[in-house]
C-alpha cells in the first residue's frame, strides 16, 4: 500500500528507525543502573520508549527514588552516549539507499525525534546524510512527546507539505499511532527492540517494512507487473 496522494515529504524517526543506536542506549542504561547497584528491569525500555530524555529522567528518578535532579541524570546519560554517536552509531541497512532514492524523486526529507541534536547531528554527518534533510525537529521543540502528533506536524510544516502528502517512518507503536492520528501515511519499520509489538505495528501502520529494502520492492512492483504483461 502506498499513499493515496503523491508523496511529497518523508519524515524519519532516528533511534531504531534510521539509526542503529538502540544497543548503544541499552549499554548506557546498564551502566547507569550498575553504578547505583540496581538491576536494569526487563520492562524498562518498554516503559520509556515513547519519552524524550527529560521525561525519561523524571520517570527514572521517581520510579527508583534517585537523589539526583532530572537535569543531572540527563547530563550523565549524554556523557555516556556522546562518543557512541560521534564514532560508532551508523545507519540501519538500506537507509542511505532509501534516502538517496527519495531525494532523487524530489521528496522533501525531515527528522522528527526525541533525541538531542548534539547526539544525532554528528552521527548523520559522519554517515554522509545530514545535508539530505531540510528540517530537524525534536520533541523539545514542540513541548510534547511522541504520544502526540505535534513533532510530525511541525516537521511537515517546516518542509512545506501537508500530512496527507507525507510518510512518517517509525519503529515504535506510539509513533505510528500518533502519525496516523496526525493524518500522515504511517510506515512501521521493524527493529529488534520492537519485535515484541510487531503484530500491533503491522495492524496499526499503513505499511510495514521488515527493513528499508522492502520499500524498494513495493515501489518497483508496478514496473515488474508491467514487464510480466509484456512478456
Amino acid at each position: 500500500m502506498k499513499p493515496s496522494k503523491e508523496l511529497r515529504g518523508a519524515i524519519f524517526d532516528l533511534d531504531g528507525t534510521l539509526l542503529d543506536s538502540l544497543d548503544s542506549w541499552s549499554e548506557v542504561d546498564r551502566r547507569f543502573f550498575a553504578k547505583r547497584g540496581l538491576t536494569l528491569p526487563e520492562d524498562y525500555f518498554g516503559r520509556i520508549k515513547a519519552l524524550d530524555l527529560k521525561e525519561t529522567a523524571c520517570f527514572t528518578k521517581e520510579t527508583f527514588s534517585l537523589p539526583e535532579p532530572p537535569e543531572q541524570i540527563v547530563e550523565e546519560w549524554l556523557g555516556l552516549i556522546r562518543e557512541e554517536y560521534a564514532l560508532r552509531v551508523g545507519l540501519k541497512p538500506y537507509a542511505r539507499e532509501l534516502l538517496v532514492r527519495l531525494r532523487a524523486r524530489g521528496v522533501k526529507l525531515a527528522i522528527a525525534t526525541s533525541s538531542s541534536p548534539e547526539l544525532f547531528l554528528p552521527a548523520l554527518t559522519r554517515c554522509g546524510v545530514a545535508d539530505f534533510f531540510s528540517a530537524f525537529v525534536t520533541t523539545r521543540d514542540v513541548g510534547r512527546g511522541k504520544t502526540f502528533p505535534d513533532v510530525y506536524l511541525e516537521a511537515a510544516r517546516r518542509i512545506g507539505v501537508l500530512p496527507g502528502e507525507c510518510a512518517v517512518f517509525e519503529d515504535l507503536l506510539a509513533g505510528v499511532a500518533s502519525a496516523k492520528a496526525g493524518g500522515f501515511f504511517a510506515v512501521a519499520v521493524s527493529d529488534v527492540h520492537s519485535k515484541q509489538e510487531e503484530a500491533e505495528l503491522r495492524a496499526a501502520a499503513d505499511l510495514f517494512l521488515p527493513d528499508f529494502s522492502a520499500w524498494f520492492c513495493e515501489a518497483d512492483e508496478p514496473e515488474r507487473k508491467k514487464r510480466r504483461m509484456m512478456e
